[in-house]
């Protein structure tokens, strides 16, 4: 089978490493990939949101498969350009990715199907925005309703800082159009984590939970950046809390989507806050997160390719998989200056002592490569992940890692790891 993987981070590097893990093997291509991701699939020089030239390729080259990493293309149709062409793919179609492309349309769903969420409204109109803001008296999140590569949740102390937000949003454009309708929502209180379900568009099967930490500096401090760090499993999410997960937020929500005429296929990203009152969305995503990806794959026990194929062509029942009992933990090793500015084009050394280190694996997030030398390109430079059988040899062996990568300006937390220990 011929499979095209469209992305470029360290998520597609951990979907194209468990692909390539398939047995028998597969015919892998990636566009437009990475050099992590060139060891394992021949990368086409596509960038992912051209939709139109993915599919002529795919076409081209006779794809039987597709598999979808980022947002932007699925928000941009891309899964029902192909599907007209009769190629299968792993990833909602335009209609259903609206759950994480508009905001302001994920969170009426929610509200109309009786999914819990944090309470909220949300605006166009700059005035009307404000004055809410101010009726809240309490600090809150602003969010824009559109793409914002994970950093369009704001958090706003007071109402004060909230106009100011929302000006940067609204009226300044701080991301766009995508800022242009906001949601403001209460802030909730609790522990934060990531669940990840396979869907046919008529069912579902769950992988194991993770918990992603999004502030760029330790101690959850600073501004929100795509993702620093994840581990898996979650400790914080109990079979009694996964079954109320299930209940009251995914089946609801899948069933609401089908009665919308959105039937959900593809991997749905539910973002959970452990409340008091019991757990509520914080939003959902149309795809794998990044970089808990790279903390769930290596805890997946079975054919990754047979499962997405099963869930792309709506039978996801007569697939059974398995979860290797461990931890796994990801730290992302970023550029000095992200989620702001940052240089470019800085040498990394040290890739190949991780390489031939046990139960480790460094996926390549924003890489080029330059002749025989790895290069910095992205914000994100590498998700390094450790497992193992327990919680501490997964922390321990992905810290090991981590300090093996160098170049100049590099960072990452240091307490990725710190809550879950907390748990156990």
């Amino acid at each position: 089978m011929k499979i095209l993987v469209v992305g470029s981070g360290g998520r597609e590097h951990a979907l194209v490493w468990k692909l390539a893990q398939s047995k028998p093997a597969h015919e892998l291509y990636a566009a437009p990939g990475n050099p992590g991701i060139s060891e394992h699939a021949e990368c086409i020089d596509i960038k992912a949101d051209d939709v139109t030239g993915m599919a002529k390729f795919a076409m081209a080259e006779s794809i039987n498969m597709a598999v979808v990493g980022p947002e932007i293309p699925l928000c941009l149709g891309i899964t029902d350009i192909l599907e007209e062409a009769g190629i299968d793919v792993f990833g909602p179609s335009y209609k259903a990715a609206q759950i994480e492309g508009s905001k302001a349309f994920s969170k009426q769903i929610m509200r109309k199907y009786g999914v819990p969420t944090a309470e909220f409204e949300n605006f166009t109109n700059f005035e009307n925005a404000v004055a809410y803001a101010r009726s809240l008296g309490t600090d809150m999140w602003i969010k824009a309703s559109g793409l914002a590569a994970g950093k369009g949740a704001i958090y706003a102390p007071n109402p004060d800082e909230a106009q100011k937000i929302l000006k940067s949003l609204m009226i300044d454009s701080q991301f766009g159009e995508s800022g242009h309708e906001v949601v403001i929502e209460e802030h909730m209180r609790g522990e934060e984590a990531s669940i990840f379900a396979l869907c046919d568009g008529k069912t579902y099967k769950l992988l194991v939970s993770s918990q992603d930490h999004k502030r760029a500096y330790d101690c959850d401090k600073g501004p929100n950046t795509g993702g620093m760090g994840a581990y898996a499993p979650a400790p914080v999410i109990t079979k009694n809390i996964l079954d109320k997960v299930e209940n009251a937020i995914l089946q609801p929500t899948l069933e609401g989507m089908a009665s919308e005429g959105a039937a959900y296929k593809g991997l749905l990203y539910a973002g959970i806050m452990i409340t008091n009152n019991g757990p509520k969305v914080v939003e959902y995503n149309c795809r794998f997160g990044d970089p808990e990806t790279q903390a769930v794959l290596p805890l997946l026990d079975g054919d990754l390719a047979e499962i997405l194929t099963a869930c792309a062509r709506g039978d996801i029942s007569r697939i059974d998989f398995d979860v290797t009992e461990g931890y796994a933990m990801c730290v992302v090793i970023a550029s000095g200056g992200y989620p702001g500015s940052y240089k470019k084009g800085l040498p990394v050394s040290g890739l190949e002592d991780v390489a031939a280190m046990k139960n480790v694996k460094a996926f390549h997030a924003g890489t080029i490569s330059d002749g025989d030398v790895i290069k910095t390109s992205g914000g994100r430079v590498f998700g390094v992940t450790g497992w193992g059988s327990d919680f501490t040899t997964a922390m321990t062996r992905a810290y090991a890692a981590v300090e093996k990568i160098t170049f100049k300006d590099a960072f990452n937390r240091n307490d990725i790891g710190s809550k879950a220990l907390k748990h156990l």
